[in-house]
């Protein structure tokens, strides 16, 4: 009788991509903060670099509001998503696999788009549900997003 393992937690590989150790990390933020690095990767291709502007926006230190990234951000996952609608898979594996095959996906889906456009446009057809309901929402004009909601910035 074999033991079930799960293995979407195991360490990568030593020779692993780097993008994909990214990916990892992308998956883990919320939908907002994937939406704004997609709205900010249209303007800076990096996706280290974004995720850092992002955090910026968040403790409203960047010079812009992290409620713009994210309409900027929505608007272009409204209008790419239909081009990266996906087969649904009952059982992905690992992250990292299902990472692979959906950053290949996205690649060649918008041959065109840049490292960072990829990356987060790949963690939010991988988060489709959460990040759907975020675009489809109405993004509200005054920055409501905060690190700790029940403390006020400043």
């Amino acid at each position: 009788m074999s033991e079930y393992v799960d293995s979407r937690f195991a360490l990568p590989e030593v020779d692993a991509p780097a993008g994909t150790e990214v990916g990892v990390i992308l998956l883990g933020l919320e939908a907002d903060r994937l939406l704004a690095g997609l709205g900010l990767a249209r303007l800076a291709d990096d996706p280290a670099l974004v995720t850092q502007a992002v955090d910026q926006a968040r403790h409203g230190v960047a010079g812009f509001t992290l409620s713009g990234l994210v309409a900027g951000g929505a608007e272009h996952w409204r209008s790419l998503r239909r081009t990266l609608e996906f087969p649904a898979r009952p059982n992905p594996g690992s992250h990292r696999q299902e990472w692979a095959r959906a950053a290949g996906r996205v690649a060649a889906a918008l041959p065109d788009a840049g490292p960072a456009t990829i990356a987060y446009l790949t963690a939010c057809a991988l988060r489709r549900g959460d990040v759907d309901e975020l675009a489809d929402a109405p993004i509200e004009t005054e920055d409501p997003f905060d690190v700790l909601p029940e403390v006020p910035a400043g």
